[in-house]
C-alpha cells in the first residue's frame, strides 16, 4: 500500500512525497506535494495504474523524448541504410528541436497540434508535414510498444489534406525531341533504357552485362545501389550495392529487340566484362588549353571606351578595357587564365569530381545532363530519371497493355499504384469527350426535327425516317425563307391599304 512521507525543507516549509509499489513491488515516488491530501491522491492515483497494467510508464516515461530516441528507437530501428539516413535527417532537421528536453509523458496532443502549426509558419508544405508527422507517429508507436507511454497521441491530431496530383506524362514526341538533345552515346542509350524497362535509378544504374539475355531480350533486375553519406554506410564508402531491387524480389522481362541489340553493341564496344557497370561515371578532366579560332589582326577593333579608346578583337586589352563580350575576346581571355593555371601563378578552384566507385551519382547526372539537355530541347515538361518510369507505365497502358503485366514489370507491390497510370495521358478522357459531344449532337437534331414537324415543313413520312444533319439545316434554311416571304407579303398588304 502507499503512503505519504513529510519532510521539511532548508526554509522550514513542509513537503510531502508520494510513495507507492511498482508492479515488481519496488517502492517507486509519485511526486512531492505541498499538501499531504494532494500527495495522497498521488499514490492513489499510482496504485490505480499499477493494478491496471500501467504501472511501468509512470517510471519510463518520464525520460526525454531525446533519450528515447537516441537510446532507445534510432539504435534498434531495423530499417534499409537508405531509410535510416532519411529518417536520421528528418528528426534533427524538424522534430528533435520541438521535443527534446519533454519528458515522454508529458506529450500530448495539443503539443503535436502546436509543433505542426509551427511547420507551416515556417512554410513546410502539407505533403512534407504528413511526411515528418509520419514519422513522429513511428517513434510515439514504438513507444508505446516499448510501454514508455500509453496511447499515441498522433493519432488523435488530424492535418490538412494532401491532394493528389495529376501525373504530367511525357509524350513520345516530346521524349525524342529531349533524347536527340543529350549530350552523347551513353546517356542517350541509359535514358533509352529507363523509359524502355521503367526501372528505379537505383536498378538502372547497377546494370550490367550480366543481367541481359541477348537471345531471349529478357533482362532480370536482381539489385540496386543506393549513394549514401558515409556514416550510414557499414564500410564509410559512398555506394552500397543491395543483392535485391526495392521490392526485394526478382523481376524478369523482356525488352525491345533493337534496344537489346544497341545494349550489345555498347558492351562490345567498350569491352565490357559480365560484372562490369553497363553506364558508369566518367570524371572530368581538365581541360586543354584552347587556341584562337582567327588572327587578332584580321578581327578588327572595338568601338570606342569612355576614353576614346579602342583594341584589337581577340585580346585581352579588348575584353578589360573595352569590355567587350564578342566570342575571340571571351576566349583570349579564357586562354589567358587556362594559361596562368597551367603555370601555376594562379590557386584556382579544383575542378570538382564525385566521389564514388564508378557508379553515376543521381544529382550529377540530373545537373549535368538532364537539365542542360531539357534547356536545350525546349520541351514545356520537367523530365527526371523516375517520370520516365511514369512515361513507361503510361505508354503501356495506353497501348493496350494488361495491368497485371505492367504491374510486374514495375514492380509495384499493390495494383492499385499502377493504375494510377490509366488516365495519366492527357488524352485519357477522349472517349468521354466524343460521347458527349455526341449525345448533344443528337439532342439537338431531333429538338430540331420536332419543331419542323409542329409547324408543317416536315411531312410524316420524313419525321418517321432518320434526318441528317444537313438535312435539318436544309429545312431550317426553307423555314427562313418562309418567314422573308411572308414579311413582304405583309408589308405590301400594309401599303396598298394606306
Amino acid at each position: 500500500m502507499g503512503y505519504s512521507r513529510c519532510r521539511k525543507t532548508s526554509k522550514g516549509l513542509k513537503r510531502y512525497t508520494a510513495y507507492y509499489l511498482d508492479s515488481r513491488g519496488d517502492e517507486r515516488s509519485a511526486g512531492t506535494f505541498g499538501k499531504k491530501k494532494e500527495a495522497d491522491k498521488a499514490w492513489q492515483r499510482a496504485e490505480g495504474k499499477v493494478s491496471e497494467g500501467r504501472g511501468g510508464q509512470l517510471i519510463r516515461g518520464r525520460q526525454t523524448f531525446k533519450t528515447y530516441v537516441e537510446e532507445k528507437w534510432l539504435p534498434n530501428l531495423s530499417v534499409e541504410q537508405s531509410t535510416l539516413e532519411g529518417y536520421t535527417y528528418v528528426l534533427y532537421a524538424h522534430i528533435m528541436d520541438y521535443f527534446e528536453t519533454s519528458r515522454m509523458m508529458d506529450i500530448y496532443a495539443n503539443n503535436i497540434r502546436e509543433w505542426i502549426k509551427t511547420l507551416k509558419s515556417n512554410g513546410m508544405t502539407a505533403a512534407n508535414i504528413q511526411h515528418v508527422k509520419t514519422q513522429l507517429s513511428s517513434i510515439l508507436t514504438s513507444a508505446v510498444k516499448d510501454e514508455v507511454i500509453v496511447g499515441n497521441p498522433c493519432l488523435l491530431v488530424d492535418i490538412d489534406p494532401v491532394p493528389l496530383k495529376p501525373l504530367r506524362i511525357v509524350t513520345p514526341e516530346e521524349f525524342d525531341i529531349f533524347h536527340a538533345a543529350l549530350p552523347d552515346e551513353m546517356s542517350k542509350l541509359l535514358v533509352e533504357t529507363g523509359i524502355e524497362t521503367g526501372c528505379r535509378w537505383g536498378e538502372l544504374s547497377e546494370l550490367r552485362p550480366k543481367d541481359f539475355d541477348f537471345d531471349t531480350c529478357v533482362v532480370t533486375i536482381s539489385r540496386a545501389v543506393v549513394q549514401l553519406v558515409r556514416k550510414f554506410h557499414p564500410e564509410g564508402k559512398r555506394f552500397l550495392v543491395k543483392e535485391y531491387p526495392k521490392d526485394k524480389e526478382f523481376r524478369y522481362f523482356k525488352v525491345n529487340r533493337a534496344l537489346c541489340r544497341r545494349i550489345q553493341v555498347h558492351i562490345e564496344k567498350n569491352g565490357l566484362a559480365d560484372d562490369d557497370l553497363l553506364f558508369w561515371y566518367v570524371p572530368k578532366q581538365e581541360a586543354e588549353l584552347p587556341a584562337l579560332d582567327a588572327d587578332p589582326k584580321t578581327l578588327g577593333k572595338t568601338k570606342p571606351n569612355e576614353k576614346g579608346r579602342t583594341y584589337q578583337h581577340g585580346t585581352t586589352s579588348a575584353y578589360t578595357a573595352a569590355k567587350c563580350r564578342c566570342d575571340h575576346c571571351k576566349k583570349a581571355m579564357a586562354i589567358y587564365r587556362a594559361k596562368r593555371r597551367a603555370e601555376g601563378k594562379d590557386q584556382p578552384r579544383k575542378v570538382r569530381n564525385w566521389d564514388t566507385d564508378g557508379h553515376i551519382p543521381k544529382r550529377w547526372f540530373r545537373d549535368r545532363i538532364l537539365r542542360p539537355a531539357l534547356k536545350k530541347s525546349g520541351i514545356a515538361v520537367d523530365i527526371a530519371m523516375h517520370k520516365l518510369r511514369h512515361a513507361h507505365a503510361s505508354w503501356a497502358l495506353k497501348g493496350g497493355a494488361d495491368l497485371h503485366i505492367v504491374k510486374e514489370r514495375l514492380g509495384h507491390a499493390n495494383i492499385s499504384t499502377t493504375e494510377r497510370y490509366l488516365h495519366a495521358m492527357d488524352e485519357g478522357d477522349e472517349t468521354a469527350l466524343e460521347a458527349i459531344e455526341s449525345f448533344r449532337q443528337s439532342q439537338r437534331s431531333k429538338g430540331r426535327t420536332q419543331a419542323l414537324v409542329q409547324i408543317g415543313t416536315v411531312d410524316e413520312q420524313s419525321h418517321q425516317g432518320a434526318m441528317t444533319t444537313e438535312q435539318v439545316l436544309e429545312e431550317m434554311k426553307r423555314i427562313d425563307q418562309l418567314q422573308a416571304h411572308l414579311r413582304d407579303q405583309l408589308s405590301q398588304s400594309l401599303s396598298s391599304g394606306a
